[in-house]
């Protein structure tokens, strides 16, 4: 299963917190204080259940629709694939031009942006979720799947972290220092979506290892 290295790599490479500061920084603009905090807290805690959940229950919705792991597998790689190219175009893994109107919106409006969009799909979504699910299937005990809703655990403390030094971070980085930590992040991510993509197409084409 690469413990413990390869799975927490490829999550922060995926959620990147620090890449989507300015879209908080831009989303949170009119917020007081009190609002910037909560909405953190907020969208800390998502990314760590939605993390956490995929990893106890993915392989279950997966046998209940009766899908195979290797056809997951190629699925979920093309995904994290789709993702590092947003990534290397220094946009958020998961981003969509209507996620981030949609949050804006929500903003201007005073409506909360923690969960929708800002965890969910910009920090969180199907690669990520694609991504735990894969590394769940490879478990062989209890403690594994343990260690990766700790690694969720792990995730919703960075991304508290990010934010609440969103205004730190991005004077001192400034957005060209994120859009190369950005692309850095997503050339490392199409490396793992290629081995992910190839190890499914093995298992479904054993023909190919030869």
């Amino acid at each position: 299963m690469d413990f413990p290295i390869k799975p927490l790599i490829t999550l922060l490479a995926i959620v990147n917190p620090i890449g989507v500061i300015p879209f908080f920084i831009h989303f949170t603009r009119n917020f007081t204080i009190t609002q910037r905090r909560k909405t953190i807290r907020v969208a800390a805690f998502t990314a760590f259940v939605v993390i956490a959940t995929s990893a106890l229950a993915g392989l279950k919705v997966l046998q209940f629709f009766g899908i195979s792991l290797a056809s997951f597998q190629v699925g979920g790689g093309f995904l994290l694939l789709s993702s590092a190219m947003h990534m290397l175009n220094a946009e958020p893994a998961e981003s969509r031009a209507q996620d981030l109107d949609e949050g804006a919106s929500r903003a201007d409006a005073g409506s909360s942006i923690a969960v929708v969009p800002l965890t969910i799909p910009l920090l969180t979504g199907p690669a990520s979720i694609s991504t735990v699910v894969i590394y769940a299937e490879k478990a062989r005990h209890f403690w594994e799947l343990g260690v990766l809703v700790v690694y969720g655990l792990v995730i919703g403390v960075a991304t508290w972290l990010a934010l609440s030094a969103a205004g730190r971070i991005g004077k001192f980085m400034g957005q060209t220092g994120i859009n190369v930590m950005t692309r850095l992040m997503g050339l490392i991510l199409a490396a793992i979506a290629i081995e992910v993509m190839a190890d499914g197409l093995i298992k479904l084409f054993p023909a190919l290892a030869r």
